[in-house]
């Protein structure tokens, strides 16, 4: 009986490692694919287009004594592109900076008519304008919204006309401020997409008008609102 026993017992043990083997050539554990997630670090560079406007503001001064004001609508379209670079940190927050250069069609004009016939003539245009921002935003995987602000510039031009003729024409080149928000999609690891809106305000420029009389000034303010869709290429 005992021999019996320990028969069982060791044909037991024989056959244990053999049922294992068994169990895991028909059970076999497949291992999981660990997805990439998607990181907003790099340089970038890209293109954009766009559309803006709001409007120019007119102070005539005659010998430091404001004596009129004036508004002009202004709108155009825009394109241009950037460069900039983005940190992203563990807890998903993105830190960035971007400069741009758009050429520019926005302008305006105003005139004045006597009988049907446009007596004075007065506009301004911006022929060029760029920023130099930071970027704040929260990466949700390949999107990513994103508040923006910092530092514009651009020329802007005048010209006064008379009868048709011109009596001055003036450019200056000016620096103010700019704040906006924005979105930026990655559709692929390289390739994003980005809708962007930015208030710019240009500052004043002064004109000498003397032209039109002893001791006349001309301050044009210029600010205005941009829209605009652009791509980038993400290093």
């Amino acid at each position: 009986m005992k021999r019996f026993l320990l028969a069982t017992v060791a044909l037991a043990a024989l056959s244990a490692p053999a049922a294992a083997a068994d169990l895991a050539t028909k059970y076999p554990v497949k291992a999981v694919a660990v997805v990439p997630v998607f990181s907003w670090t790099g340089f970038y560079i890209g293109a954009n287009v766009g559309y803006g406007g709001d409007s120019f503001t007119y102070d005539v001064d005659v010998l430091g004594t404001p004596v009129a004001a004036a508004s002009v609508t202004s709108s155009g379209f825009f394109a241009g592109g950037q460069i900039g670079y983005n940190y992203q940190f563990a807890n998903n927050i993105v830190l960035g900076l971007e400069t741009d250069l758009q050429w520019s069609d926005i302008s305006g004009t105003v005139s004045a008519s006597v009988l049907g016939l446009p007596v004075v003539s007065a506009g301004s245009s911006i022929d060029y304008f760029g920023t130099i921002r930071a970027r704040l935003g929260y990466a949700i995987d390949r999107f990513l919204p994103y508040i923006t602000g910092g530092v514009a510039y651009g020329k802007t031009g005048t010209d006064i006309s008379l009868l048709g003729v011109p009596l001055l024409s003036s450019s200056t080149t000016s620096w103010g401020w700019t704040i906006g928000a924005g979105g930026e999609f990655a559709i692929t690891n390289n390739w994003t997409f980005k809708a962007e809106y930015l208030y710019v305000d240009l500052g004043d420029s002064n004109v000498q008008a003397a032209v039109i009389a002893p001791g006349v000034t001309v301050g044009n303010d210029s600010k205005f609102s941009s829209f605009k869709a652009g791509v980038n290429y993400k290093f």
